[in-house]
């Protein structure tokens, strides 16, 4: 029996139920690894024990040098598995790319970032947090820095397996201050981090919303909609692409920034404006030979936003291992140099063995226990395409810089859900009211054109017909997970230190 047919102005029926069976093959190849996980993390967890006793050798804190490698690197995997797939889920969500593909790229970008850029980390996590002249002695903050770690590692495991994607980076400095105030008091903690993080709450979110929905409503005005949708593609798209190349170089500068000499943030945007201008230039061609011979109809143009989501994937992968590999190795560094077998306070620089154990750390926890979180970020908030998805990318860039220009802190992992949240909530509105759309769909429906002054007819009633296109239920919980991260690991680390600090 068929269905009856929809009203023009409506979506197809749940959107195609958010394209639930588009993952099934993708699933099955990863039930064995799923299964053989915990060995292989545990295996993993041996080798950072065995690679960090190497260093550490007969010196008296060679104990609690291998316990805290042991903690950096699962706070790694942890980090892995929740934070990643804010890099790499829009694209895999919009079938740019697939989940093996996207897993490939993270791991290698993964690990090129926290290598290349990621070992400047030690004044941050260390000095950046806790001040070092209120802490009484190098066991307090080696106690300090194990409990932080211990404690986000397992609130960031528990907001992975409750499928909310959480900051890693506020986990950590969350549970570095809870330590450091049960441990030296509470005149020892900056806590205009914290008032930085309450900030970033709010901010973090609503930018990348913000930019995602200007460019979707762009998109969807000026090529989606378009009656010619190929000429609209070589006019828009090559000024957009270029701006995504543009964004994304100063995006990768702005997180290198301090390990390049002479390089300042204008320096990295006018770099950023000069690729994008040859990128402009360039695509024009590119553009108008890839759309030859494509029918007028969306799903033809997605064709042309794969590549660059293919891009967007590797350099945020990139960034995110310079930014957030310091999240596991930072407090680990400092609890070397407490130790006094390495100096780290001289170049602030990690050793090249604890940036190691968090660049792999970081990449395994991706492998292992990626796929989950990759799903309910790029299928299961809203549906997804290479359209969306692009929007999500460039809202990710431009926030990054946005923020780096107004001296305003951001979490990724924020500007990325909020960027996702606020494309679907974008997308109710807009097939709800927009006159455009509607009268698009009835021109095509009454196989004519529509004239611009002729009014756009509602659905039944005169009224437009809303649907919804966000699962509401995934905004309740993560926003909870968000608001509890930081007292949530700060709690734990207090409890954790208190039990640590006479053992030490």
């Amino acid at each position: 029996m068929m269905s009856e047919p929809q009203s023009p102005y409506e979506k197809p029926t749940l959107d195609k139920d958010l394209e639930k069976f588009s993952f099934i093959e993708a699933s099955t190849q990863f039930v064995l690894m799923r299964s053989a996980a915990p060995g292989l993390a545990a295996i993993f967890l041996a080798m950072a024990a065995v690679l960090s006793s190497f260093f550490a050798g007969t010196s008296a804190a060679a104990a609690v040098i291998v316990a805290g490698a042991v903690l950096a690197g699962y706070m790694a995997m942890n980090i892995g598995a929740n934070d990643v797939t804010n890099n790499v889920g829009a694209a895999v969500g919009a079938q740019a790319i697939s989940l093996t593909g996207a897993l490939a790229i993270a791991f290698v970008f993964e690990i090129a970032g926290a290598f290349l850029a990621g070992g400047h980390v030690v004044e941050t996590i260390k000095s950046g947090i806790v001040d070092g002249a209120s802490v009484p002695d190098a066991d307090t903050m080696t106690a300090i820095m194990l409990a932080a770690l211990l404690s986000a590692a397992i609130w960031v495991n528990l907001a992975t397996w409750l499928n909310a994607p959480v900051s890693t980076t506020h986990s950590i400095v969350g549970g570095i201050m809870g330590a450091a105030t049960a441990a030296a008091g509470s005149g020892a903690v900056d806590w205009h981090v914290l008032g930085q993080i309450v900030v970033s709450w709010i901010t973090s979110p609503a930018i990348g919303a913000a930019i995602a929905i200007a460019f979707l409503w762009f998109i969807k005005e000026t090529i989606l909609y378009a009656d010619d949708k190929v000429a609209a593609a070589r006019r828009w798209l090559p000024p957009l692409l270029g701006l995504m190349a543009g964004a994304f170089l100063t995006y990768l500068l702005i997180v290198v920034e301090s390990r390049v000499p002479g390089l300042t943030f204008l320096r990295a945007v006018a770099a950023g404006c000069v690729a994008g201008g040859l990128g402009y230039l360039w695509l024009r061609g590119a553009i108008a030979r890839q759309s030859a011979g494509l029918e007028n109809r969306n799903q033809s143009l997605r064709v042309l936003f794969r590549l660059p989501l293919v891009f967007s994937a590797a350099a945020l992968s990139f960034a995110h291992g310079a930014n957030d590999v310091s999240n596991a190795i930072g407090p680990l560094a400092a609890i070397v140099e407490a130790a006094g077998i390495q100096s780290v306070a001289r170049n602030l620089d990690a050793p090249l063995w604890v940036t190691t154990i968090g660049a792999f750390g970081i990449s395994v926890g991706l492998a292992l226990f990626g796929p989950r979180l990759i799903r309910v970020v790029g299928t299961q908030i809203t549906k997804l395409n290479p359209v969306r998805a692009f929007c999500v990318a460039m809202s990710a860039a431009i926030t990054v810089i946005i923020a780096s220009a107004l001296g305003l802190p951001v979490s990724a992992t924020h500007v990325v859900i909020g960027a996702v949240f606020g494309v679907g909530l974008f997308r109710e509105w807009y097939t709800a009211r927009s006159a455009k759309r509607r009268r698009y769909i009835l021109a095509r429906a009454e196989g004519r054109p529509e004239p611009a002054g002729e009014p756009a007819r509602a659905g039944s009633g005169g009224r437009p017909h809303y649907r919804y296109l966000v699962r509401r239920s995934y905004l309740a919980s993560i926003l909870a997970a968000w608001l509890v991260t930081v007292p949530a690991s700060g709690l734990v680390a207090a409890l954790l230190v208190l039990l640590l600090r006479p053992v030490l």
